[in-house]
């Protein structure tokens, strides 16, 4: 390994040097499970290793920045001072998987200067399951305004680890199958980037609390060596940052797990995020929503204006009476507004955020849905073009606002990493900043956003309660377009969803949809598991009305929540199975989630997570003996039985299928 021939090394220099020249200078985590070791080279180039229970976590890196104007701060560096800190916190969620957060970590400050006088500082922080590391620019004459050429964090492994990934730079944004392979096949992949290790532990490599800063990619160097690749400012400049010191950096981040689950429930990247700065939220409301969206994906409707359009008043108002009538929140609203004639997608049109349609009358149907309790969910597609949308924002917001729609879904499409016209990287400087603007005006306008094609989830909704869930992943919309394996929804909990909630818009019902020619890779059970199994404040059920109105099976919906007091993971393996169980916020009920891939299987589920002291009526939704994904997917048994803390269940698992249990206490 790295770190044997580097302290080999660095034995030889102590030496023949004085030791305060090169000192390694360590951090463990509070229960001392996660060690981290900084230390100058002979030449003084800055560098790490870190490791879990004497495993190898981080084999030795390389720290530093190549600057614009020929600067650099990557070599000659010495230690002006180190100093430590410890922390112990536990705060409160105002919604969601988790309402407790311990926040635990020892942290340890390095103060470094280069030859040049040019200072910056290194921030590690050692939690029990994870480390964190940020750079700080502190305030200097010589920094007032400087420019970010590249960032040389690098990730080294000690073995080829298997690596669960998808690629960056490739032109779909972050929407595809995630590829299992070890790490020496990849070559560009964006974070949440997943590994299962050769000494049997699992990893979760990502970076918190992103601003005014590019998004990190991870380049594979050759030999194990993983490096932070920034994304360019754009095609046509190389500036991966433009800023002003002082400033710091994202965290860069390894969250440990000894089990798969372990990353689910592991809350760091919260933790190095700043708390609420937004005071009472109380107007951010988890819930649940049906829209306007799913019938345009399978030609029941169109975005566009004519003879199909789906954005009508008076099919608008069939949804807002669907939702109602099932305790619903929101109605989501796709294609209400002039921009979607001729080819939008890439800035192609010029979208009006406050410009309805003539047969959607916004002003009546507001109305309509505040009456029977419910409010209209706005969307804001854009095409990328985020000059056109910018220009419009605080009128759009105050739109919004306006009329009571409480929530808006945004919407970035375009094809390729870069916005139309202008060459400016999708996941660059530019865009999270971009991102940000949209953030704040939602907070003006007590707002909340469900992002699609976003900048990635970095933990910012602790800060921000307000940007409650995102895209980011290939989600239900493309079981019609050709379709996700049935194995998708099993990689995306250990994967994307790490990063944060996720709107996936799970729930369809018509597997075999009558309109089209695909078929949905699931089944009814499986549908209704991930309504646990994928967390999001704001869940969909995505399906048409006319699909659950009368359906058994439509009751797990209507009773399952969206905030929670608590998370646990009871089984799983990345990309075959997971089982989550998931208590109610201010209740007694729990629910749980289970999926399998396309291999049927049994699980044993232990009900020990359930109060010692209460019998519960257990409700399950499953796959019958005949259900299969392919086959027969619509097939599903309703079945009911009382247990307890000391209960175990065999659940019978389909291919392709899965299983969902509402646990209600006995009064």
């Amino acid at each position: 390994m790295r770190r044997i021939a580097i302290i080999a090394l660095l034995a030889g220099l102590f030496a023949c040097q004085p030791e305060q020249k090169n000192p390694l200078t360590e951090v463990s985590s509070p229960n001392d499970n996660t060690k981290i070791t900084f230390y100058l080279t002979e030449e003084g180039k800055p560098a790490y290793y870190s490791s879990y229970q004497n495993k190898s976590v981080i084999d030795s890196s390389a720290l530093g920045f190549i600057l614009g104007d020929s600067m650099a701060i990557n070599e000659g560096l010495t230690i002006l001072s180190t100093s430590t800190n410890t922390f112990d916190d536990t705060w409160e969620q105002p919604w969601g998987e988790q309402r407790l957060i311990r926040n635990n970590y020892n942290e340890l400050t390095i103060n470094l200067q280069n030859p040049e006088g040019l200072k910056l500082n290194v921030i590690f922080r050692a939690f029990d399951e994870g480390i964190a590391m940020r750079y700080e620019f502190p305030s200097q004459d010589a920094l007032k305004e400087f420019k970010v050429m590249d960032e040389l964090t690098e990730f080294n492994m000690s073995d080829d680890h298997s690596a669960w990934w998808i690629p960056a730079y490739a032109g779909n944004r972050y929407e595809y199958i995630y590829t299992n392979s070890p790490i020496s096949e990849i070559e560009r992949v964006h974070t949440p980037f997943t590994l299962e290790t050769t000494n049997d532990l699992y990893l979760h490599l990502h970076e918190a609390a992103l601003y005014d800063y590019p998004s990190m990619v991870i380049k594979n160097q050759g030999d194990n060596s993983l490096k932070c690749d920034l994304v360019p400012y754009s095609k046509t400049n190389p500036v991966k940052a433009y800023l002003k010191a002082p400033f710091s950096t994202p965290w860069r981040t390894v969250q440990i797990g000894e089990q798969p689950g372990d990353l689910m429930t592991n809350y760091m990247i919260l933790n190095l995020n700043e708390p609420n700065k937004l005071g009472d939220v109380s107007w951010v409301e988890p819930g649940k929503y049906v829209g306007v969206w799913w019938e345009m994906f399978i030609n029941v409707g169109t975005w566009h204006q004519g003879p199909k359009h789906a954005a009508n008043t008076e099919n608008v108002k069939k949804y807002i009476d669907f939702a109602a009538a099932n305790g619903f929140k929101g109605v989501l609203v796709e294609g209400w507004n002039y921009g979607w004639d001729g080819n939008w997608m890439g800035g192609g049109t010029k979208f009006e955020f406050t410009k309805p349609y003539p047969d959607y009358d916004v002003d009546a149907l507001s109305k309509y849905a505040a009456d029977r309790g419910v409010y209209i969910i706005g969307h804001h597609e854009t095409g990328a073009d985020i000059e056109n949308y910018e220009e419009q924002l605080d009128d759009a917001y105050n739109f919004l606002n306006k009329y009571g729609m409480k929530a808006v879904k945004t919407g970035y499409v375009e094809n390729g990493d870069t916005l139309p016209k202008t060459g400016i990287y999708h996941h660059g400087q530019y865009f999270v900043n971009h991102f940000q603007r949209v953030i704040d005006m939602g907070v003006k306008y007590k707002t909340m956003i469900v992002a699609h094609e976003p900048i990635k989830a970095t933990g910012k909704r602790r800060t921000y309660p307000n940007m409650v869930s995102r895209e980011g992943a290939r989600g239900q919309e493309y079981n019609a377009m050709g379709g996700n394996p049935t194995s998708h929804v099993t990689v995306l909990p250990f994967t994307r969803l790490l990063a944060g909630p996720m709107d996936y818009t799970p729930g369809v019902f018509d597997l075999e949809v009558a309109t089209t020619s695909e078929q949905v890779q699931s089944t009814i059970g499986k549908e209704l598991a991930l309504y646990t199994v994928i967390y999001a404040p704001m869940q969909m059920a995505n399906d048409l009305p006319k699909n659950y109105e009368g359906h058994p099976a439509f009751q797990y919906i209507k009773d399952v929540v969206t905030d929670w007091e608590t998370t646990k993971v009871l089984n799983g393996k990345i990309g075959a199975y997971v089982t989550v169980a998931r208590q109610e916020r201010n209740g007694d009920r729990w629910f749980l989630g289970s999926i399998t891939n396309e291999e049927g299987r049994d699980l044993d589920i232990s009900f020990a997570f359930l109060d010692p002291n209460t019998t519960y009526t257990a409700t399950i939704y499953g796959d019958a003996a005949d259900t299969h994904y392919q086959t027969n997917p619509s097939a599903y048994e309703i079945k009911e039985m009382e247990v307890t803390s000391t209960s175990n269940l065999t659940l019978t698992l389909a291919p392709g299928g899965g299983a969902a249990i509402s646990l209600v206490p006995k009064k």
